[in-house]
C-alpha cells in the first residue's frame, strides 16, 4: 500500500473535468504536494515538455488522466490527431517515468479500447477478442497500447505501472459543448435549450438502441485513488457501476428531468457507436474494494442542476 499524502504526486489533466474531481479527493486525503501540468506550459505530446516535468517535479506517484477525447462525431473529425495525441503523451510519460524511477505510474485507458462486439458484461480478458468499433477505434488503440507497453515495462524492468479502464463518466463540471462533448452533458444541452427557446422537438444521433454505462465522476476518482494506494498488478481493471441503459431510456430521463415534453427525432442516418456497453466490475470489488456507490439518477440530477445553475445569459448562449 502507498500512503499518498507523504507522496509527490503529478496528475496529468488534473485540471480536466476528471482530474478536478480526483484533485479535491486527494486533497481531501491529505496530500499536500500535488502538481497539475497545464498546456501551455507543458505539452506533454513533446518529449522535452515531458522530460522536464518530471525533472522539475520528481514525482513518486505519476497519474496520467490527460487525453485528447470527445464523441462519435469528434472521432469521427479527428481520428489521427486523437491517435497521434494519445498515444505520444503516453509513450513519453511512462517511458520517462521509468527513467526517473517513479514509484507508482497510474495509467487511464478508456471503454473504447474493447472490442466492437464484446460480450456483455465486459470481462477485463476480453480486451484483446477482436477490433474496437470503427468511429472510436483509433483513440481506443492508442490507449490500448499504453497498456501493452506499462505491462512490458513491468516485466523487463520492474515498473510498477498500472492500468484503469474507466466506462463513459458524467458529472459536475463536463463538457457540454456540442462538438466535443459525450452523450449525457450533449442531450442534457439540447434539452435544455430547447425548454428556454420554446422547440418542441429535438434531434439526436442514431437510433437510440445502443445501451451504455455511466459512472459518476466522483466515484471514478474514489476508485482512481483506492487503485493508487492499493493495486500492484499487470492486468487492466474496469472501472464502472455495473447499471446498462439505452439512449433511447437515457434521452427520455434527461427530458424529463430538464422538462422538455417535446418529441426526440432519431437521425438513423448518423452512427450508433458501440452497440451495448456494460462493464463486469468485480475485479476493481476483489482487488481494491472500489464499488460506485452514487445512484444513476441521483447522479443524474446533480449534472443537470449543475449544469442549468451555470446557464449563461441568453446572449451568450451558443458558449457552453
Amino acid at each position: 500500500m502507498i500512503h499518498l499524502p507523504d507522496k509527490r504526486i503529478v496528475v496529468t489533466g488534473g485540471a480536466g473535468f476528471l482530474g478536478t474531481h480526483l484533485v479535491q479527493r486527494l486533497e481531501r486525503l491529505g496530500c499536500r504536494d500535488i502538481f497539475v501540468p497545464i498546456y501551455q506550459e507543458y505539452d506533454l505530446t513533446r518529449a522535452d515538455a515531458v522530460e522536464r516535468l518530471l525533472a522539475q517535479h520528481r514525482p513518486e506517484v505519476l497519474i496520467h488522466l490527460a487525453a485528447v477525447v470527445g464523441g462519435i462525431g469528434a472521432n469521427r473529425a479527428n481520428p489521427g490527431s486523437f491517435f497521434y495525441a494519445n498515444a505520444i503523451m503516453g509513450i513519453q510519460l511512462i517511458e520517462a517515468a521509468r527513467r526517473h524511477g517513479v514509484e507508482k505510474t497510474v495509467v487511464l485507458g478508456t471503454i473504447c479500447a474493447y472490442p466492437k462486439f464484446t460480450p456483455v458484461p465486459f470481462r477485463e480478458e476480453d480486451l484483446w477478442n477482436g477490433y474496437p468499433e470503427e468511429t472510436n477505434a483509433p483513440y481506443g488503440i492508442a490507449k490500448k497500447a499504453l497498456l501493452v507497453q506499462c505491462q512490458s515495462y513491468r516485466e523487463q524492468y520492474g515498473m510498477n505501472a498500472i492500468f484503469l479502464l474507466p466506462v463513459n463518466l458524467y458529472g459536475p463540471g463536463d463538457n457540454f459543448d456540442l462538438e466535443s462533448s459525450h452523450v449525457i452533458p450533449a442531450l442534457v444541452r439540447k434539452c435544455a435549450e430547447a425548454v428556454e427557446e420554446g422547440r418542441d422537438e429535438i434531434v439526436l444521433w442514431g437510433d437510440g438502441s445502443p445501451t451504455r454505462e455511466f459512472l459518476y465522476v466522483e466515484d471514478a476518482a474514489e476508485g482512481i485513488t483506492l487503485a493508487t494506494e492499493h493495486y500492484d498488478k499487470p492486468d487492466p481493471v474496469n472501472l464502472g457501476s455495473g447499471m446498462e441503459i439505452s439512449i433511447r431510456d437515457l434521452a427520455a430521463k434527461i427530458a424529463g428531468i430538464t422538462g422538455f415534453s417535446g418529441r426526440i427525432v432519431w437521425d438513423a442516418t448518423k452512427p450508433n457507436g458501440q452497440p451495448r456497453r456494460c462493464l463486469d466490475v468485480s475485479r476493481a470489488e476483489k482487488e481494491f474494494g472500489f464499488r460506485a456507490s452514487t445512484p444513476f439518477d441521483i447522479g443524474l440530477r446533480k449534472t443537470i442542476e449543475w449544469y442549468q445553475s451555470r446557464r449563461l445569459a441568453p446572449a451568450s448562449k451558443n458558449q457552453p
